[in-house]
């Protein structure tokens, strides 16, 4: 498959007959990125998909607000990112306590297999789970898509020194989660 440059797939949806094309390039150059940076955040396959439907819908509907001089991963990093966002606040309206929420969701990450390696994964997103919203993001945009802090700036609309401090303070818990692990 021929991948397409975003300056060439931008140009394709300013045309009325040709931004449907120019969409549908679009989706598929980032469906799969966009698609694990909210199942990181939302964990649940079901809700992920669900955030990235919402995600792609605002890009149809927004794609002329689009400042062109940004970078579109970041442009979509960041509806993606409101969209998990909104979600999170939609749960925890569900959720009466954090045992319950995580009980839930880690639910999504327990394997069949009982070696340590599946427990040390499965008690590393417990601990991302624990980790306060923001430092979630923040520490799985930097973590996981390894995005430079300006990026993540940009995504969440933060200045540069309070997400390095948001990093830090996720790195530390979940260093301390997994110290504290008694598989390790």
């Amino acid at each position: 498959m021929t991948e397409y440059t975003d300056e060439y797939i931008l140009k394709l949806t300013d045309k009325p007959g040709t931004r449907e094309r120019g969409l549908t390039l679009l989706i598929d150059k980032y469906k799969e990125r966009i698609y694990w940076h909210i199942r990181r955040l939302v964990v649940s396959h079901e809700d992920a998909q669900d955030v990235m439907q919402e995600t792609f819908i605002n890009v149809f509907r927004f794609i002329d607000k689009f400042e062109k001089g940004s970078k579109l991963y970041t442009w979509l990093y960041r509806i993606a990112t409101n969209e998990c966002i909104k979600l999170f606040r939609k749960k925890r309206d569900i959720y009466t306590s954090l045992e319950e929420a995580g009980g839930s969701l880690l639910g999504s990450y327990q394997t069949f297999g009982s070696d340590d390696g599946d427990k040390i994964v499965e008690r590393f997103q417990e601990a991302l789970l624990k980790l306060p919203e923001k430092q979630r993001i923040v520490f799985n945009l930097r973590y996981y898509d390894e995005l430079p802090y300006e990026e993540i700036s940009k995504i969440l609309d933060t200045n540069v020194g309070s997400l390095k401090t948001s990093y830090h303070y996720a790195y530390q818990k979940i260093k301390e989660e997994m110290l504290n692990s008694e598989i390790l």
